[in-house]
């Protein structure tokens, strides 16, 4: 066949950190790369990301990457845009925080082609942002259990089956033109909402352990709320249209901070809830800090790293609760 058999999609803004590492993972990829093109949409970077792309097309020159505009600088228009600009049957994927390991794309095509399910994807190796010990924490937390629920893809001990959602994907091109690309009304929470469309369809998402990607998590606490701010808010916008998906560990965040905001509002006015509110606040941290110790007991943690997990953890419960709680006011002043 002519041209590239797979496309490699990529949104990104403002990657000059991560986005070597990505192409380098995707030169060393074991499929051929003569059948390969990457396509990244970028928002306008103001960094030397698209600097660093050009300079890396420039010295390999044998895998095609094509940069193209994103004006809209979000990640469903820039997922689409590079949709629509693609030459090749499947395609695949990818965030520039991730690194994907050698046989990834071959794995996700080899399923593609058997008719496995609509969307494959696999599991999320999660690493530090930095070097320092609230980004280990933070990249902990993104993993554990406690912070992240039931989400298979992050559980490397995960075992290969159909799922309800995975990170990033892959499909057939057809397939997702056919479907309608992804919904750019949503910020976020685009992948869940198109695998809600495909689960409605009677399609399928499967998960195999062997497709591994390393995923570099935030690297301190206000890059992980605003994420998880984001991911709550968009998560709220997504489940009034499909109500029936909203999960237990979903519905839990919003109730506590809508409880704590409570206590705290009746606390200016009679003293005793405040007293309350600390008493709720703190058998919550406790039962976080209580929880990472008992889920992670036989790793060799240190008393610091469980802390700083726990407020983590905490970060990301209050802020995709916050979130979600505030979507509905809030999503009315924007456009």
């Amino acid at each position: 066949m002519t041209g590239p058999q797979v496309s490699i999609i990529v949104p990104c803004y403002n990657e000059e950190q991560h986005i070597r590492g990505l192409l380098d993972a995707i030169l060393a990829q074991n499929f051929s790369v003569s059948q390969m093109e990457v396509i990244i949409a970028d928002g306008m970077s103001t960094d030397k990301t698209r600097e660093t792309i050009r300079d890396f097309a420039k010295v390999h020159q044998q895998l095609t990457i094509r940069l193209i505009d994103n004006p809209k600088r979000n990640i469903p228009s820039g997922l689409n845009l590079a949709i629509r600009a693609s030459e090749g049957a499947y395609i695949v994927r990818l965030d520039a925080h991730s690194v994907p390991e050698k046989y990834y794309i071959k794995t996700c095509v080899d399923h593609l082609k058997a008719g496995k399910a609509q969307n494959i994807g696999g599991i999320w190796l999660i690493q530090p942002g930095s070097e320092t010990a609230i980004a280990k924490a933070i990249a902990t937390a993104a993993a554990h259990p406690l912070g992240v629920g039931g989400a298979q893809y992050r559980n490397p001990k995960a075992a290969a089956g159909y799922v309800d959602t995975v990170p990033f994907g892959s499909y057939r091109k057809d397939f997702l033109v056919d479907i309608g690309l992804f919904d750019e009304t949503l910020l976020s929470n685009e992948d869940y909402e198109l695998n809600t469309r495909i689960r409605e369809r009677g399609g399928k998402i499967y998960l195999d352990p062997a497709i591994r990607c390393t995923y570099y998590a935030r690297h301190n606490l206000k890059a992980l709320s605003k994420q998880y701010y984001r991911y709550g808010f968009w998560k709220y916008q997504m489940l009034k249209r499909y109500p029936e998906s909203l999960l237990l560990r979903q519905f839990l965040p919003p109730v506590l901070v809508f409880a704590l905001l409570l206590l705290l509002i009746l606390g200016l006015f009679i003293p005793l809830f405040l007293l309350i509110f600390g008493f709720v606040f703190l058998l919550y941290f406790f039962s976080i800090f209580a929880g990472t110790y008992l889920v992670s007991r036989s790793d060799k943690y240190s008393f610091n790293l469980h802390f700083l997990m726990s407020i983590a953890i905490s970060t990301m419960h209050l802020s995709w609760g916050f979130g979600f709680l505030f979507s509905p006011i809030f999503a009315k002043f924007r456009k």
